[in-house]
């Protein structure tokens, strides 16, 4: 069983691209002649001798492989096979295997044998190997760090002029850290060579000046930018009063670049045209893609296949373009005839249409730009390649995103959680998820958000919203917590902005609001600003400016006097009615805009000062046997939970009187006896559920009146302390992937929706939150007298249930109901699972595109 069953592609540290895939017996020309590639020294480091050609036994076997015992992971650029990696098992069913793999010259130090290593430990793991040896020759210095540098417990032993190496193969932080760093590398890597290229060709750009092609070629022109910009067309000797080719690398200069603005059927062409050139990139303006059917969804595939190949990545198609403000670089590939002023914030956008509004309203509101990047229909670069490269950014320190969808959820969340931790992410998204399986309700708009604030996410509604928030990070500190200052000229609107800070979980500070009046003068303004400004149990500043009246001081004064009065260190946001403006300070035209925009910030500023969570280890997992519990019949759900350390409480079903005594007798009594339908089991309301009987007789009796009202299944149960009833569900969200949701139980709380929800893999600090975010969790921390149930067990009952989701993926949905949480622990009383196909888990395993 291999890890790829088909080809994938993957990023090399230099942040180009390369297909692998398994071998194929048909692959053997194409062994023979990368093998005739090779020089000297690398025929001898990697089989210790000269070897000069392949002998047709050692062909036969080395493309022949039963992807088990022998597997082999070819790697080809270009087209062509350019490395190769095996390895072969020490013996039938040994847990140990050989790995071995080169390079082709060319081709060497661009981190190839990374990538082979990492594919095939995961195919080997699979089949129930834990080990890797290797021989390697001590000159082999290359081959050496690359088994030292992947966060392996390495043993060397040195004998006969070979160095022998041992290692263990299982995934491990220090594994994952060195995997994670490289996959950040090469994806940031990836998107900086396409906002600082050396040279830009644009295809499609009609000598005429008409279309977007002719438009983007004349933004890039008129722009400044500080390389060579190549008109493409096959009879033009100029466009746009530039200098044109029929083929890019007629132009003889450095292209790292390329605009597409020609119609699909054309594209393939283009690819090829601009690989011959060297490009690194694309960026397809061009519609008709996957946005207009079946047929361009093929081209689209296509053209990301053959770009892919050729070692390029895609931006588009059907997008604005990218930009890039950074005065050594002037980039406007862009459909937008300008461009916000330079500044540091990085925009990413889905959306064309959202695009041009988010650019167009930075730039009315004076919201500086570092770098812009549009993806259409994402077929390729995504935000989150934008998240990895904004990360290292020097220029950037915001993050802005549009997003329609989300291409890889789990990714998005570890990395915003990373990002978050040094810059700003807001993200405007849609609260609506789309139809996903299940019977679940899932997340609400409210669990939404949570599960965008559980990754430090600041998320919005609107193109406004996110530009009120932007503005506010860009120019303004965080605030320290959540005690506002309100100091304004108008009593009505200091009065608003009061009754806003409240409605948004903000503090009034001690004095506010305060109304300096009408005719305050300038100093007079700013006098009071000074004092908020100063005062220690002040964390935030909203100050609100009316309309002048006459004799009130000039727009000018206050300009100059309200800045000046305030110190560094705390934020402040500015209600400007009728067209003031204050230099330096973030403006809103609405009182509830400003203090909505510092009161996200606030937030966020909230999950910066908690200590991040991790990921705990967890005693009595067994992923095997919870796999062999997946049965084809259906799943052994006892057996499925005992895999993940959670005890379910025996449960025997009964179809008569007599069945439920003997049930009750083998059990002991005293016993349970519930309505056997999965609705029923928890309605004591309904009478649906009877408790404490104390012997085969009262059993009877309570089967007599269950069936004639509930049907003739039941289910008999041994009793168990009483406790707070919760629910815990796994639901696989099409949004956010699986995600766990907890809540106290009852019929009340299901209609009110009351429910908590965090994406997996769930962190320690994730597990405590879901536990005390629900609105009836007061019920668990001792209410009216009533004492405080574990909560360490129930937050450690999630951690098990999310980790039962990450190692599971055909469970797709998984209720615990009731779960009875007691001072002294808690028991699960019923639980459901629904199987499905795998869902695909696209951020575990190894890296690919």
């Amino acid at each position: 069983m291999t890890t790829v069953d088909r080809p994938v592609d993957v990023l090399l540290s230099d942040g180009s691209t390369v297909q692998l895939r398994p071998i194929r017996p048909d692959d053997a020309p194409e062994i023979v002649a990368m093998h005739g590639r090779f020089s000297e020294r690398t025929r001898y480091l990697r089989y210790f001798s000269p070897y000069p050609r392949i002998p047709e036994r050692d062909l036969r076997r080395f493309v022949t492989v039963d992807h088990r015992d022998r597997e082999a992971l070819v790697v080809l650029a270009g087209g062509r096979i350019v490395a190769v990696g095996r390895y072969e098992r020490l013996g039938p069913e040994a847990p140990e295997a050989e790995v071995a793999f080169v390079v082709e010259d060319a081709h060497q130090g661009r981190g190839i044998g990374s990538v082979l290593l990492e594919y095939l430990a995961d195919a080997a793991r699979r089949v129930g190997i834990v080990h890797f040896v290797a021989e390697v020759l001590p000159a082999n210095g290359t081959m050496l760090r690359v088994f030292s540098d992947f966060g392996y417990q390495v043993r060397r032993q040195f004998a006969d002029g070979v160095v022998h190496l041992s290692f263990p193969i299982a995934p491990t932080d220090a594994t994952l850290a060195v995997q994670r760093g490289r996959e950040h590398r090469t994806e940031a890597r990836s998107i900086a060579r396409l906002l600082a290229p050396r040279g830009v060709a644009v295809y499609g750009a009609s000598a005429t000046g008409q279309g977007v092609g002719a438009a983007v070629l004349g933004h890039l022109r008129d722009g400044g930018f500080a390389g060579a910009v190549v008109p493409v067309h096959p009879t033009a000797t100029t466009v746009a009063g530039l200098p044109a080719y029929p083929h890019a690398v007629d132009a003889g200069v450095p292209l790292d670049l390329a605009v597409v603005a020609v119609a699909p059927e054309a594209a393939p062409a283009v690819v090829a045209d601009a690989a011959a050139a060297g490009v690194h990139g694309l960026v397809v303006i061009a519609a008709g893609f996957a946005e207009a059917g079946a047929e361009g969804a093929a081209a689209q595939r296509a053209l990301v296949r053959a770009a892919h190949a050729a070692g390029m990545r895609v931006i588009g198609p059907n997008c604005l373009g990218v930009a890039n403000t950074d005065p050594a670089v002037r980039l406007n590939a862009t459909l937008a005839p300008a461009l916000p002023p330079p500044g540091r914030v990085g925009i990413f956008s889905q959306s064309g249409a959202f695009g041009v509004a988010l650019l167009a309203e930075a730039d009315r509101r004076g919201l500086g730009l570092s770098s812009f990047v549009s993806a259409g229909n994402r077929a390729d670069v995504s935000g989150n390649d934008l998240l990895q490269y904004w990360q290292d950014d020097p220029g950037t320190d915001v993050v802005m995103l549009h997003l329609e969808t989300f291409g890889n959820p789990r990714k998005f969340a570890r990395l915003a959680r990373r990002v978050g931790r040094t810059k700003p992410v807001v993200a405007l998204a849609s609260p609506a998820r789309p139809d996903g399986p299940g019977s679940s309700a899932g997340p609400d708009e409210v669990a939404v958000a949570a599960l965008f604030a559980q990754s430090g996410v600041i998320r919005v509604d609107t193109v406004a919203e996110l530009l009120d928030v932007g503005l506010l990070l860009a120019n303004q500190p965080l605030p320290a917590g959540p005690r506002v200052a309100v100091v304004g000229n108008s009593s009505a609107l200091t009065g608003l902005a009061a009754r806003a800070c409240a409605a948004q979980g903000l503090t009034l500070a001690g004095g506010s609001p305060r109304d300096v009046g009408p005719n305050a003068t300038a100093a007079e303004f700013a006098a009071a600003l000074a004092a908020a400004a100063g005062d220690d149990g002040v964390d935030a500043l909203a100050v609100m400016l009316a309309p002048p009246l006459p004799g009130q001081p000039v727009e000018a004064d206050l300009a100059v006097a309200l800045p000046a009065a305030l110190g560094p260190g705390k934020p402040v946001v500015v209600t400007v009615l009728a067209g003031r403006t204050v230099s330096g300070l973030p403006a809103y035209g609405g009182v509830e805009e400003a203090v909505r925009a510092l009161a996200r910030v606030h937030r966020y500023a909230e999950w910066l000062r908690r200590p991040p969570g991790s990921l705990p280890e967890l005693t009595g997992i067994d992923p095997v046997a919870g796999r062999a519990a997946l049965r084809r019949d259906g799943v052994d759900i006892a057996g499925l939970l005992a895999a993940y350390g959670i005890e379910l409480v025996d449960s025997v079903p009964a179809r008569s009187a007599e069945e439920a005594a003997a049930a009750a007798t083998r059990l002991g009594t005293p016993v349970a006896l519930k309505a056997s339908a999965y609705g029923l089991r928890h309605r004591l309301d309904l009478g649906a559920v009877r408790l404490d009987l104390p012997d085969p007789a009262a059993v009877r009796r309570a089967y007599a009146e269950l069936s004639a009202v509930f049907g003739t299944d039941v289910l008999v149960q041994p009793m168990v302390p009483p406790g707070v009833a919760c629910v815990v569900e796994l639901v696989e969200d099409p949004a956010f992937g699986p995600v766990v949701g907890f809540g106290v139980g009852g019929v009340a709380t299901e209609l009110l929706g009351d429910r908590a929800w965090r994406a997996v893999p769930l962190t320690d600090r994730d597990a405590e939150e879901l536990v005390g975010e629900p609105r009836a969790a007061p019920l668990l921390r001792g209410h009216r007298g009533a004492a405080a149930v574990d909560r360490a067990a129930l937050a450690e009952l999630l951690l098990r249930v999310g980790r039962l989701a990450d190692e599971q993926p055909r469970v797709r949905a998984l209720t615990l109901n009731p779960v009875l949480a007691r001072p002294d622990g808690l028991s699960v009383l019923h639980a459901s699972v629904r199987l499905g196909a795998a869902a695909d888990r696209p951020d575990t395993g190894p890296r690919r595109l």
